[in-house]
This record gives structure tokens, sequence and C-alpha cells, in this order.
């Protein structure tokens, strides 16, 4: 476990950034996620995004362009709901990534297969969180709770890749 001064100067790093978007679908209850195929975190079901490219304009462009390429559809309506700070406390060589969480409710296109993702709608009460990223469980139900829609931040702790330590949500 790292000492709190630890843990701040980590969150001062430079950090790699990410983003996370969530299509819901309220008027159903149901969410779609994407099972990652290939590269880090294959195997586990997850929101679409990745990597803030030099060539994007701005954060939610960078959203957009992700999840156009893993599930073939565009968001119409997508909105920055939350922000998440990762952190491997057992590599401290390793930036943290600041990963900036989006909710569309509105979409076009069909969803479809790509080589990154499978894409599929899971109703709220069956979201697959055995299959996914054990900090998801945490902040999905911020995202996908109409009466609690504020923005949030949160810094989860990490080691070994995969093994979750701790976190801190507001």
């Amino acid at each position: 476990m790292l000492r709190e001064e630890d843990k701040e100067t980590r969150k001062k790093k430079k950090k790699k950034v990410f983003t996370l978007l969530l299509v819901v679908d309220d008027e159903n209850e149901r969410v779609l996620l994407g099972e990652k195929k290939t590269g880090f975190g294959k195997g586990f079901w997850n929101g679409f995004g990745g990597k803030v490219e030099e060539s994007d304009p701005t954060v939610l462009a960078a959203a957009l362009r992700e999840l156009e390429e893993e599930a073939c559809i565009q968001a119409l309506d997508a909105k920055e709901v939350g922000r998440i700070t990762f952190i491997w406390i057992d590599e401290p060589e390793k930036p943290p990534w600041l990963v900036h969480i989006f909710r569309a409710d509105t979409y076009s296109g069909q969803e479809r297969e790509t080589e990154e993702m499978r894409p599929q709608w899971f109703p709220f009460d069956a979201i697959p969180f055995q299959q996914m990223w054990a900090d998801d469980q945490h902040w999905y139900p911020l995202v996908l709770n109409r009466q609690k829609r504020k923005n949030f931040e949160g810094t989860f702790n990490f080691k070994e890749v995969t093994t979750f330590v701790d976190f801190e949500l507001k």
C-alpha cells in the first residue's frame, strides 16, 4: 500500500489520457458494452474508448472516434460525466492513466462487431461485472443512475496490472 504522500506524488505525474464512452438506453434500462477481442483488456467487457491521439482535436472527439472504430455507431449527444485516474502502485515508472468517462443516450447507425470489439446490450441488472475491470462496479452506477446524475472523479489503485487494491470516489 502506498503512503498518502506517495499517492499524491503519483497523481501529479504526467498522465496518459484515455476515453471511455457508454451508450445508454434508459427507456429499456440497458447499456451497450463491448467484449475486447485484442490487446490490453482482452476478454473483458467494457465501454468503448482508448488513447487520445495527437490528431484528435478534443478529448470528446477522441471518444467519438473510438466509438465509431470499435462499434460502428456515432454518438449524437455524448457528454462527459466523470474522470478516473488509474495508478499501478507496483510500477512507479508507469505514468497514471486519466480516463475521461462519457455517456451517450442517442446514437445513429447499427452496432457491429469489429476486429477489436464485440458489442452487446446488457440490462442494467445483468451487467457482467465478473468479466469486467474490478473498478467498474464502483463507478458504473454513477453513470447509469438517472437520479444521481452528476459528474464524478475517482482514483483507483491496481497492482500486477489487474489486481484491484483500493479507490477513492467523489
